[in-house]
């Protein structure tokens, strides 16, 4: 049966100055918890949400020192701290991706060592699917079996399924609770939309976005676009996770939406928001991942009764308004900040 977190324990959020984190610090805020302490590398005054009532703590979690600090009377963790991006950050910095393994090993290592943690709840990505798996655009969803045998996103990938072995040894070996999901691609709101970070949803709200402020008349995207995915806006992702966290069910499960639209799917919807059509200039040798990616929810569905809710029209209005807003104001993405 799913449990009831303490709120008035001492919760964690590593990578509380990123996109998820962050909409997750404040739907704990919402839902009274009082003692919430929210950590990331990045400056404070970079990241997009800093709501009252919260212990705001800027430090570098690949340090095992700085883990011990932050954990220091912890009961409940999230962890969603990583070095991360769209494809055109993973394609490129797989070095980068693949070293934040140091941060999910030095926070169990913290909690082992702390003894107050109860429960662990780690972001992992469909990027740890067997690339096999991924070929054709008209995809079979993937359910959670499918990410053996181990053929991963080269580099991002290969983090984040080594890293759900090493909470599934450390809740056996040393009574961690862990919880896993495996995000797929999650969009919305307050979240990076430029530079090499920004992920599809966001990329091409911007792109239409400038392109309509501009008056011009042209977008590009990467690849043809027919590659296919699935987009799941941020509450559901939200949502997920706390039914997660809080469930019984200890192995991964996806979480994300069973929408499938192609590249192009995506920008049709994205236009008619907008109002506007625009020629499309394909970019064949931009990153571009796999060749179709979709979320199958039945384990979900069957453990926590649950799965997303919010369409992708719905929610790329919702995201698009907010980045034309940030662009129409002037405003700098601050992710992207110096």
């Amino acid at each position: 049966m799913p449990i009831e977190l303490d709120k008035d324990a001492c919760v964690v959020v590593a990578g509380a100055g990123g996109f998820i984190g962050g909409h997750l610090v404040s739907r704990l805020l919402e839902n009274d918890y009082r003692k919430i302490r929210a950590v990331d590398n990045k400056p404070i005054g970079q990241w997009y949400q800093r709501p009252a009532g919260v212990d705001y703590v800027q430090t570098d979690l690949r340090i095992l020192d700085s883990c011990r600090e932050v954990l220091d009377g912890a009961r409940y963790i999230f962890d969603f701290a990583a070095d991360m991006g769209g494809m055109g950050f993973i394609a490129y910095h797989k070095v980068d991706c693949m070293l934040s393994v140091l941060i999910a090993t030095h926070m169990l290592v913290a909690a082992r060592e702390g003894g107050t943690v109860e429960r662990l709840f780690f972001s992992s990505s469909a990027c740890v699917y067997n690339a096999d798996k991924q070929r054709d655009p008209k995809v079979t969803a993937l359910n959670e079996d499918d990410a053996y045998p181990a053929l991963p996103e080269d580099g991002y990938g290969w983090e984040k399924l080594f890293t759900e072995r090493m909470c599934r040894h450390f809740d056996e070996e040393f009574g961690i609770t862990a919880r896993i999901a495996r995000f797929h691609n999650v969009y919305g709101p307050k979240g990076t939309w430029n530079g090499v970070r920004a992920k599809a949803p966001a990329a091409i709200c911007r792109k239409v976005a400038e392109a309509k402020m501009a008056g011009t008349h042209d977008i590009e995207i990467w690849g043809d676009g027919e590659q296919t995915r699935s987009f799941m806006y941020i509450d559901d992702c939200v949502e997920g996770v706390m039914r997660i966290t809080t469930g019984d069910y200890g192995d991964p499960l996806n979480l994300g939406s069973t929408e499938l639209v192609s590249i192009n799917e995506l920008v049709d919807i994205v236009e008619a928001i907008a109002g506007l059509k625009l020629r499309r200039n394909y970019n064949l040798a931009a990153p571009q991942g796999v060749r179709g990616r979709n979320s199958d929810n039945t384990r979900l569905v069957r453990e926590i009764g649950w799965e997303p809710q919010i369409t992708l029209q719905d929610g790329l209005e919702r995201t698009y308004r907010w980045i034309y807003d940030e662009l129409s104001q002037g405003r700098r993405d601050v992710s992207e900040a110096s």
